[in-house]
């Protein structure tokens, strides 16, 4: 996400409005989640703004419409599809991945319905699929199905790696609504296609989170040498140290890739008074 009004502290700074966050964000990171299409698809305006406020290089990841994935599960919902890729057509040629979240009711016997969904998209959009039912993660026949479709689609399995916000002590409003609300689902780093995703729900003690970001460091530059493009998302609890995790990770991960990484650092920008971390 990109409008975090803590964020004012950090990464934005005084004098950042509101609408000027995105171009802000797009100055220092190179892909964002477009989580807000879940709940909405934006006006076709809004779509231009964003793609006013970024560059060519800049990629999306929108995530498709609740509509779509969890009331209608990917079935009977061609016009759906059709008015929320024609909204978003300015910013296709800047999303790295449209991602199908399904809910955790969606298990094997909706395989067929993913399978048919899968190729009502034009062939040249990248795909993620992320999926929550325990079946797919026993590493039987059931998980086999799905990896051996996504990878026949060139779709990409996204990976959640939860375990970070899960060794956290329930202590605090935003580890207790995180242990709520997010999959608590094994890691299973399974590559299908093209463009690999990790969803990293960190700590919030920002050190907490080395040990478990020290797998990526060896799987994600094993990925760029096979000429994959990997995307990775880093969440906290409660987001507002997101930026400061982030960096301190993709720092780990330039020191252990062998190929040369983008040096990309927080902006020093002046904290906005108006905005205070609790």
């Amino acid at each position: 996400m990109w409008s975090h009004a803590p964020w004012q502290q950090s990464l934005y700074g005084r004098g950042c409005k509101s609408g000027d966050r995105l171009a802000r964000y797009a100055e220092t990171f190179n892909t964002v989640e477009g989580n807000t299409t879940f709940y909405a698809t934006p006006s076709l305006q809004t779509v231009k703004n964003w793609h006013a406020a970024t560059t060519d290089d800049f990629r999306f990841t929108f995530k498709l419409p609740q509509t779509i994935t969890h009331q209608h599960q990917l079935r009977h919902c061609n016009a759906l599809l059709a008015d929320f890729i024609s909204t978003l057509e300015p910013l296709c040629g800047r999303t790295g991945l449209w991602k199908i979240q399904l809910p955790a009711q969606f298990g094997p016997d909706g395989l067929p319905a993913l399978a048919a969904f899968l190729t009502k998209f034009p062939a040249h959009f990248p795909l993620g699929v992320e999926v929550r039912h325990p079946a797919f993660f026993a590493k039987g026949h059931e998980e086999q199905q799905l990896n051996r479709l996504l990878a026949e689609r060139g779709a990409n399995r996204i990976i959640m790696d939860s375990r970070p916000v899960f060794s956290a002590a329930p202590t605090t409003d935003a580890v207790i609504e995180a242990h709520r609300n997010k999959p608590r689902v094994p890691v299973h780093a399974v590559c299908t296609a093209a463009n690999p995703m990790v969803r990293f729900i960190g700590h919030p003690d920002l050190a907490a989170n080395d040990a478990f970001f020290a797998n990526w460091l060896q799987r994600l530059p094993a990925w760029l040498e096979q000429g994959k493009e990997p995307y990775l998302f880093i969440h906290t609890p409660d987001n507002n140290l997101g930026p400061e995790l982030a960096m301190r990770l993709y720092r780990q991960l330039q020191a252990a890739c062998p190929l040369p990484l983008a040096d990309i650092t927080l902006p020093q920008s002046e904290p906005d008074p108006q905005f205070k971390l609790l």
